[in-house]
């Protein structure tokens, strides 16, 4: 699609919050509020998207967890402290004007797919802006991540399928497959045993998808030996690998066709008074964006860079090996 194309950028809210919480100052009110804040004021200044979608997790109920009772279960309670400024968050932002989506049941993931394939639809083309790599199944030709790292907005870079391969091994396509077979610890959804990112991009990149793989092994499994050896192919041969892998697919498949206000309704600028009005009502007040509000409220036509920024991902010549599932070191 071109660049001409109007541009939607969609925000991961909890993820954001949750990044801003554990980096910002506790002893500022708030702060993971005035955090987010600033992120978005920053990623809507340096892409100049034609229109604005925050995303956020059902707070009461979850269908994941329904389905799977282990489903994220390990991860301790949440700080008092974040569950207050998560709560307030979506409040605070459809105040300011914002498009601000909180599906009953679902998740800011699901808000992220539903807002990418609303935008295809559309004619548009999206960002989608999250610290979490589940998004990465959702890059195409229409569609890239706006990846936040250690380090904030400074160290983020733009995925798009290219850079996806380059960084994992895989497509896009086969990104939901590469999930499954290695697993998210930090979801508590183990994967496939002696399926590493390594190990699973080897495997489809020689045969294509886990369906492929399971079909080939029933014919002898010739292409997965030749791939990742005899007691990697063994253990995916395994019926219990099987349902592993079913189990992720199904949790980590994001919901596509969530209702999606229109994109008409969710364009930049907001008004000036409004988000003010909006920030001064937080918090005691203590919410300001300062010299970042205009990227929110510039009345005026501001032209799109000729370049990206952050910049499109693409591997160095010599690189670090990319982490596991829970690392912190690179992403």
């Amino acid at each position: 699609m071109p660049n001409s194309s109007p541009l939607l950028l969609v925000l991961d809210g909890n993820s954001l919050i949750h990044r801003t919480y554990h980096a910002g100052d506790a002893d500022q009110d708030a702060w993971a509020l005035r955090g987010f804040a600033r992120y978005a004021a920053r990623a809507v200044s340096r892409l100049r998207p034609d229109a604005l979608v925050v995303g956020f997790d059902c707070p009461q109920t979850s269908t994941r967890r329904a389905d799977f009772a282990g489903y994220k279960a390990h991860r301790p309670p949440k700080p008092e402290d974040l569950v207050a400024q998560l709560a307030a968050a979506p409040e605070l932002l459809q105040a300011a004007g914002l498009c601000t989506v909180v599906p009953t049941g679902w998740e800011a993931d699901d808000v992220l797919a539903s807002s990418a394939a609303h935008a295809r639809r559309s004619g548009w083309r999206s960002i989608l802006m999250t610290s979490d790599r589940d998004a990465f199944a959702l890059i195409d030709a229409h569609t890239s991540v706006l990846r936040i790292r250690n380090g904030g907005f400074d160290e983020a870079v733009l995925i798009d399928p290219a850079g996806l391969h380059e960084l994992c091994g895989v497509h896009p396509e086969q990104y939901l497959d590469y999930a499954a077979l290695r697993g998210d610890p930090s979801d508590n959804l183990p994967g496939v045993r002696g399926f590493g990112a390594a190990t699973s991009a080897r495997l489809l990149a020689a045969v294509g998808t886990i369906d492929a793989a399971w079909a080939d092994l029933s014919a002898g499994g010739r292409a997965v030996r030749d791939a990742v050896g005899g007691q990697c192919a063994d253990r995916l041969a395994d019926p219990a690998a099987r349902e592993i892998v079913d189990r992720n697919r199904r949790l980590m498949r994001m919901r596509a066709d969530l209702p999606i206000p229109s994109l008409d309704g969710a364009r930049l600028p907001l008004s000036s008074s409004t988000v003010r009005a909006a920030l001064a009502a937080a918090a005691g007040g203590s919410l300001t964006l300062g010299p970042a509000l205009w990227a929110l409220t510039a009345g005026r036509a501001i032209p799109r860079p000729a370049e990206p920024h952050p910049p499109v991902f693409r591997r160095p010549q010599r690189h670090r090996r990319e982490p596991t599932p829970g690392q912190m070191s690179l992403f």
